[in-house]
C-alpha cells in the first residue's frame, strides 16, 4: 500500500484579529511624560534605571509605550526624578475641589496670563519679596557648554564683584566631587545640595556673578528662589555648539557611553527651553568670538538698571 504523502500547507496569512494591538493611548501619554521630565533633569535612561532600580530595558518600554508598569515601578521611577508620582500619571490637580477650580480657572490661559497669575499668587502669599536688590546679583543660566564659567568670570572681573560656581559650593557643602554626590547618593540628594549652596550664596553675596548648574531649572522651588533674588541671564547656543564645547573640555558625564548623545542634548534643551526663556534676558553665543559673546552680555548687564523698574524687561540679543 502507497504511503500518503503530506500535503504542505501553506501557513495562513495575518488577518486583522493576528495584527499587533494599537497602543494603549494612556501608556503612550505616560512614556511621553517620562521622556520629557526625563530630558529636564538632563538624566540619561541608564542613570535613571540605576536610580530607581529598575531595569534598562522596563524603563525603554515605559517611554515607548509599550510596558505596563505596576504602581510600584512607577513611585520607583517618579522618587528618581524627584518628581510626584502624580506629576508623572499627568494628574496633580486633582488633590482637592481647590485645586480643581483654580485648574479650570488657569485652563486655556496664554504664557502671559499664567505668569501674571503666579506673580499674583506669590504677591498674596508674601514669598516673591526678594532679600536686598537684586539686580545685584548675576545668575547665568543654560546646558552645559553655554559658556557660563568663562564668561561669568569674565564679568565678575569686569563688575568688581565674586564669581561663584554654583556647583563648587555643591561640592563644599557635600564634602566630596559631584560624580561621587552622584554615584553615592543619587540625583536626589544633589538637588538638595544644590538648594542648600544657592541659600548659602545668596546669603553671603549680596552682590556676585553666579554661574548655576543646566539642570537647576528642572526644579521648580529652587529655580523660582534664583528667579526672586537674581537678574537672571540665559545664555544660549545651538546643540551643535554646546556638544563641541562640552567635548573640548573633555567632559561628556551625562552623555558617557550614549549613543545617541546629540539626540539626548536636543532632547534635554527642548525639555528646559521653556524654564530658560523665565530669565531677565538672553543672549546668544552662537557664532560669536568669546570677545563677542563678553560684549552682549556686559551691554546687557550694564544696560538693565536704566529703567527705574524693580523688575527690568526681559531682552533678547539674538
Amino acid at each position: 500500500m502507497a504511503r500518503r504523502t503530506p500535503s504542505r500547507r501553506k501557513p495562513p496569512r495575518a488577518g486583522p484579529a493576528s495584527r499587533k494591538p494599537p497602543r494603549d493611548a494612556f501608556l503612550v501619554a505616560l512614556g511621553e511624560r517620562l521622556r520629557m521630565l526625563r530630558a529636564r533633569r538632563g538624566i540619561t535612561r541608564k542613570t535613571l534605571a540605576h536610580e530607581a532600580a529598575v531595569s534598562e530595558r522596563h524603563l525603554a518600554n515605559l517611554e515607548t509605550g509599550t510596558g505596563n508598569a505596576s504602581v510600584l515601578v512607577l513611585r520607583q521611577v517618579a522618587g528618581a526624578l524627584g518628581c510626584s508620582l502624580a506629576e508623572l500619571l499627568g494628574d496633580e490637580t486633582t488633590a482637592s475641589p481647590e485645586w480643581l477650580m483654580i485648574r479650570d480657572l488657569l485652563r486655556g490661559r496664554s504664557e502671559s496670563d499664567l505668569t501674571r497669575a503666579r506673580s499674583e499668587l506669590a504677591h498674596l502669599f508674601a514669598v516673591d519679596a526678594p532679600h536686598g536688590d537684586r539686580r545685584r546679583r548675576i545668575a547665568l543660566i543654560g546646558l552645559r557648554g553655554a559658556g557660563k564659567s568663562t564668561l561669568g568670570r569674565m564679568l565678575a572681573d569686569d563688575l568688581g564683584v565674586p564669581f561663584v560656581e554654583l556647583n563648587r559650593e555643591v561640592e563644599r557643602i557635600a564634602g566630596c566631587s559631584l560624580l561621587e554626590v552622584h554615584s553615592l547618593y543619587g540625583l536626589t540628594a544633589y538637588r538638595r545640595y544644590e538648594r542648600r549652596a544657592l541659600e548659602d550664596v545668596l546669603r553671603t553675596h549680596p552682590e556676585a556673578v553666579i554661574a548655576t548648574p543646566g539642570g537647576l531649572v528642572s526644579e521648580p522651588a529652587t529655580f523660582g528662589l534664583l528667579l526672586r533674588e537674581c537678574f537672571t541671564v540665559w545664555l544660549r547656543a545651538s546643540p551643535e555648539e554646546h556638544m563641541h564645547r562640552v567635548i573640548a573640555q573633555g567632559d561628556l558625564r551625562p552623555m558617557s557611553g550614549n549613543r545617541e548623545a546629540m539626540e539626548d542634548l536636543k532632547r534635554i534643551l527642548a525639555g528646559r527651553e521653556a524654564f530658560y526663556a523665565k530669565a531677565d534676558a538672553s543672549v546668544s553665543t552662537s557664532g560669536r568670538t568669546l570677545a563677542q559673546a563678553f560684549e552682549a552680555l556686559r551691554d546687557v548687564v550694564r544696560g538693565r538698571a536704566a529703567p527705574a523698574r524693580a523688575v527690568p524687561p526681559r531682552r533678547v540679543v539674538a
